[in-house]
């Protein structure tokens, strides 16, 4: 059994009812995997919603992250981050701290990735990644 954590994007295409991404959800679901929302992708969706001010989304984005859940950062998970941002700095490569954390938090836990954005993400050792749009 696998977990799959939720990027933003993933979220985003969820809530807009985009049929690939949910019909591989669901999938996932009823082949006994797991998915969970990154706690930086809750952030992120979270702050959207509230800046643009749509309830009737937030009300959808309420009702997706209490069935599925919301992962939790620990001192673990920003030591990896830490680690992850040094190599990148290190190869003159700047990933943006949301994604690091993402990253972390996956790679962490041993959780797969579910995102759009692979280009993101693709440099990161130990990171299974997963586009569902495709």
């Amino acid at each position: 059994m696998s977990v799959y954590v939720l990027d933003a994007n993933m979220i985003s295409y969820i809530l807009r009812g985009q049929e690939t991404v949910i019909n591989n959800a669901m999938s996932a679901i009823s082949n006994g995997h797991d998915i969970i929302i990154s706690p930086i992708a809750y952030y992120e969706v979270k702050r959207g919603l509230e800046a643009v001010g749509s309830k009737k989304r937030m009300r959808e984005f309420i009702k997706l992250y209490s069935m599925l859940g919301v992962g939790q950062l620990d001192n673990n998970v920003l030591d990896t981050a830490v680690d992850i941002w040094v190599k990148q700095k290190k190869s003159g490569r700047a990933t943006g701290d949301a994604d690091i954390f993402i990253a972390a938090f996956c790679v962490n836990h041993n959780f797969a990735l579910v995102t759009h954005n692979t280009k993101h993400f693709e440099d990161v050792d130990g990171l299974t990644i997963t586009d569902w749009c495709e």
